[in-house]
């Protein structure tokens, strides 16, 4: 299995360019490719600090820096790839399946997810090594 756009891409959203504002929105199912169960949002992340760190099982997510910038490094158990976000109208679509670990948080950074299914512990797979396994059973399983 490789990264590809079934899996994570990054989608430029709507920008409604205005000398007030600038204006974007996201239409869950249009914009991006699952409706929105769940929003959150992290900020005020220290210095050298990293989030994420973790893939999900079922659970699709949108990620957007409405405000600053950080990376998003993607690791699919065989290959990794960095998307350096920094534009509020252009999001990282990250399936399910996938490492996910954001890093570089610039000052004001401010990091939107929006995901697929509302939170649920057992989704997620916060270890490693576990992640690895899940991934090699899968390879085995379609062989």
């Amino acid at each position: 299995m490789r990264l590809n756009e079934m899996k994570a891409r990054l989608i430029n959203l709507k920008k409604i360019a205005d000398p007030r504002g600038n204006l974007t929105t996201v239409e869950g199912g249009q914009d991006v490719p699952f409706s929105v169960s769940r929003v959150y949002w992290t900020y005020d992340v220290p210095a050298g600090e990293c989030r994420g760190g973790h893939a999900h099982r079922r659970c699709e997510e949108f990620i957007i820096a409405t405000g600053g910038s950080f990376c998003v490094t993607l690791d699919n158990g065989h290959e990794k790839q960095s998307y350096l976000l920094n534009h509020p109208y252009q999001g990282l679509y990250v399936g399910p399946g996938i490492w996910r670990t954001l890093t570089d948080f610039s000052s004001g950074a401010v990091c939107l997810v929006l995901a697929s299914d509302p939170f649920e512990e057992a989704d997620y797979i916060r270890d490693y090594n576990e992640f690895i396994a899940e991934i090699k059973k899968n390879d085995n399983s379609n062989v």
